[in-house]
């Protein structure tokens, strides 16, 4: 589900370069419809999430699908600025609740000592995404004009489409919780139940459990700010790899650079699956995390300048980093964070998502106020080491025995 979520909210990136051919979206246009998606996005999560938690994930989460690959599909028929604009705040309104109730749907499934490899697991859903999405993307995008629509306009069709269809998979498959699993025996069931509930009573004992403390914590802000900080340099590295490709390659985006990019993809399928299990092995969730980043923003200054080569390999480095840093940084709300406090809080932090609507447009602003087409990248690479000392600063995660 978070494959298709995913390509379906970034696969604008590949068609960018046809919708400023077609349909006259210009660079402005395209970073302000790319970002407006995570406005809508970002408000609606938390109230998303808080219905997840009352109905289960089985019906929303399935609904919430076929809603977006409806909307995916729709995108076939944008005809300038406006009705770009809204399509993207439509699908960030209906995208909103997968992420949040994704997350919180794991903590009512594995406790603290194996979840950080859990979310790497899940977290392999981006660089998947990508890897199957760019060449996806770039051959549909080659396609002969068909029963009168475009290439780019089959990307959306088919690409929306598979979400409709894994909706209704979803809703046939997935079980809310443990206790209604009919695949685990009685005994599995009992101990899984025994060992979240003392997990869920340590939260409580030393974290917010409801909403309004859960506003006013601190430790919930600092997660929010390195969240959001996170989300600018992922997406400032998303919605321009293909366009960062092809000027690499000098060529335009087709099969050739969506194969291309593929390659940071699959650099990053490795970090988000060894990290985090070598992350839980040590217990070192926070200093794997700042490391990451560190790594990351350092590759970031050295791309703009580097050649082929050497810009490929610290495009993949950065954006392994960007990717592999999150499963680490969600063990710390989910470890600090409980009952409707956790639904509450996994959404509020996930309106950091806004760092999706900055980026395209922080590069931007710094491309144009600089006068250099290297400025936006140089401005998101600071971002990223700032991240890093933040991370750093994350305080140890409290015990009840701790806190008395």
């Amino acid at each position: 589900m978070y494959v298709v979520s995913f390509l379906d909210r970034s696969n604008i990136g590949f068609a960018k370069q046809a919708l400023e051919r077609s349909e006259g979206i210009s660079e402005s246009v395209y970073a302000l419809g790319a970002g407006l998606f995570f406005i809508s996005y970002s408000l609606c999560g938390f109230p998303s999430n808080l219905i997840l938690h009352k109905v289960g994930a089985k019906r929303w989460l399935a609904l919430l699908m076929a809603g977006w690959g409806m909307i995916s599909m729709a995108t076939m028929f944008v005809s300038g600025a406006t009705s770009f604009y809204l399509l993207r705040l439509l699908l960030g309104v209906v995208e909103a609740g997968f992420f949040p109730g994704a997350i919180l749907y794991l903590t009512y499934w594995f406790p603290n000592k194996v979840r950080g490899r859990v979310l790497g697991l899940f977290y392999l859903g981006v660089p998947l995404a990508l890897i199957v999405g760019g060449p996806l993307s770039g051959l549909l995008l080659e396609m002969r004009p068909l029963v009168g629509l475009q290439s780019w306009q089959w990307m959306f069709l088919v690409e929306g489409f598979i979400a409709v269809v894994l909706g209704l998979a979803a809703f046939l498959y997935l079980d809310n919780r443990p206790s209604n699993a009919l695949w685990l025996p009685t005994e599995e069931k009992q101990a899984l139940a025994d060992a979240l509930a003392l997990e869920e009573e340590e939260r409580r004992s030393v974290g917010p459990a409801k909403l309004l403390p859960m506003f006013r914590d601190l430790r919930v802000m600092h997660f929010l700010l390195i969240y959001t900080l996170i989300q600018v340099s992922t997406y400032g590295a998303v919605f321009y790899i293909p366009a960062e490709i092809s000027a690499l390659l000098h060529k335009p985006v087709g099969i050739e650079v969506g194969l291309v990019s593929a390659i940071p993809w699959m650099c990053t399928l490795v970090a988000v699956y060894l990290l985090p299990r070598a992350a839980d092995r040590f217990h070192k969730h926070r200093l794997f995390a700042a490391l990451t980043m560190l790594v990351a923003g350092c590759a970031s200054f050295a791309f703009p300048t580097a050649g082929p080569g050497i810009g490929l390999v610290t495009l993949s480095l950065a954006v392994a980093g960007f990717i592999a840093v999150q499963p680490l940084f969600w063990m710390f709300p989910t470890e600090h964070l409980a009952d409707r406090a956790a639904a509450g809080g996994i959404a509020l932090i996930g309106m950091g998502n806004l760092g999706g609507f900055l980026a395209p447009n922080l590069k931007v602003w710094a491309d144009e106020y600089f006068v250099s087409q290297r400025a936006g990248l140089y401005l998101l690479a600071g971002l990223t080491l700032l991240n890093a000392g933040l991370i750093a600063l994350v305080k140890a995660r409290r015990t009840a025995k701790s806190a008395t």
